[in-house]
């Protein structure tokens, strides 16, 4: 049995932390022990007196040095082979690891500081080691010690339902940990990554490495430094790296089919001037590598195909370079799956499929969290013209963003503006273009 001591002056708060939870189920089992000490137990006067000035002056109380060092060696009388350990800022900062090491003892003793400390003394005569928690200050050390106490507990064979749920959880490998997900498939627009119910638990596990990197490089980098890793690993490191410092591939489609009118009815719209002009300056402007005009009707993208030709080819595209530029990067398609398979050869997997809607409804995906959990993957944003896009083509896409909010209830922006200001919205968000992006 693990045996975890906390001399404390607030014993009835440790007692209640540890009655809920895994701990207190491992507790229950007769795994491991806690055991709150009262520090006013172990003083002398009437007054139970645990705190005093500091000599020199200065702001604040010290617990004193004679109830701590008794607490400590009435312990040690029950537990000869106990390790004393002093909650405090100056300590070595705790970790997975130390965890790891701590759970080695059969029995831990933790000294809870409050006020201004401990007397210095206490550290000298009955304290193994110093721990701290973080960069912070905490009115006293039972948070501390009860963090630590959980974190080594759940290791305790037995503790956690599944023995190899500590195996699996953030910084056991010295990594954080892949996203989870659980019922349902989809919740709120944001749907399982469609791996996971792939079957296939090589590219399962496959993944949870890759996610495991990629949150790992993007919140904490310094937990990579000087980590050996395998050739497949590295490997997949140098592409997320390569992917971050590369920016967003981001693409837009503006599609005409299939479109609902005013009175619900799926059609195909038409593609007007206005939008292959504005939307590709906007679209060039923003670094997207390619704006998709997607039309079913042979007469419409012929007409959009001679406005491309005369900007990229004819009289205009001396009259006007920047014209001719924004052009570029315009392609015709007849259908979304042609998009989708064009994307799919440039970048080497599918991209995802972001709708965008005027209408307000809950199950809309925040813009900035969308875009940093999936900055590594090529995004494909779906715009619509007419009254909006059809319900089956909106169940087909990955995930539908909010909406854009104006001053008021008004909200009936041209396609023309939402693209812009979508696009400006993204870019801000990923702070600003990549020159290497540009020119992709």
């Amino acid at each position: 049995m693990k045996i975890y001591n906390v001399i404390t002056i607030f014993p009835e708060m440790i007692q209640s932390i540890f009655s809920w939870g895994v701990v207190s189920q491992g507790i229950k089992k007769g795994l491991l022990e806690i055991n709150p000490v009262n520090l006013r137990d172990f003083t002398k006067d009437r007054h139970k007196t645990v705190d005093d000035y500091q000599y020199g002056g200065g702001q604040g109380l010290l617990l004193k040095p004679e109830p701590l060092c008794e607490a400590v060696r009435d312990i040690k009388q029950k537990f000869c082979n106990t390790r004393v350990i002093l909650l405090d800022p100056r300590g070595e900062k705790f970790s997975q690891k130390t965890a790891r090491r701590l759970l080695n003892y059969d029995n831990l003793t933790f000294i809870c500081g409050r006020y201004e400390g401990v007397d210095e003394r206490v550290r000298k005569l009955v304290v193994d080691e110093e721990i701290s928690i973080g960069d912070f200050v905490l009115s006293g050390g039972e948070l501390a010690a009860s963090v630590i106490i959980d974190s080594v507990a759940r290791l305790v064979p037995g503790v956690l339902g599944d023995e190899m749920s500590s195996e699996d959880e953030s910084f056991c490998n010295g990594l954080l940990e892949y996203p989870h997900y659980t019922r349902p498939y989809e919740y709120e627009g944001l749907k399982v990554p469609d791996v996971l119910v792939s079957g296939n638990h090589k590219e399962i596990n496959d993944w949870r490495i890759k996610e495991s990197l990629k949150i790992t490089l993007q919140n904490r980098p310094d937990l990579l430094k000087g980590k050996a890793l395998n050739k497949e690993t590295d490997e997949i490191v140098s592409q997320i790296v390569k992917r971050m410092n590369e920016g967003v591939s981001l693409y837009v489609a503006l599609l005409h089919y299939p479109m609902v009118d005013k009175h619900g009815d799926v059609v195909a719209t038409s593609i007007t001037n206005m939008d292959l002009h504005d939307i590709s300056r906007s679209c060039r402007t923003f670094g997207v590598k390619n704006y998709f005009v997607v039309n079913p009707l042979e007469a419409q993208r012929e007409i959009a195909r001679r406005v491309l030709t005369h900007w990229q080819e004819g009289y205009g595209a001396t009259y006007n370079p920047n014209r001719k530029e924004a052009f570029e990067y315009t392609v015709i398609k007849e259908s979304l799956s042609e998009v989708i398979d064009f994307i799919e050869q440039k970048e080497g997997c599918r991209p995802l499929l972001i709708a965008t809607s005027a209408k307000d409804a809950p199950n809309r995906a925040k813009l900035e969290p969308f875009l940093k959990e999936n900055y590594d993957k090529p995004m494909l944003i779906l715009f619509g013209t007419g009254w909006g896009m059809s319900e089956d083509l909106m169940k087909l896409v990955d995930v539908i963003i909010e909406p854009i909010k104006g001053a008021g209830s008004f909200n009936h922006l041209s396609v023309r503006s939402a693209v812009a200001i979508y696009l400006n919205k993204i870019n801000g968000l990923l702070g600003g273009n990549k020159d290497e992006q540009q020119a992709n």
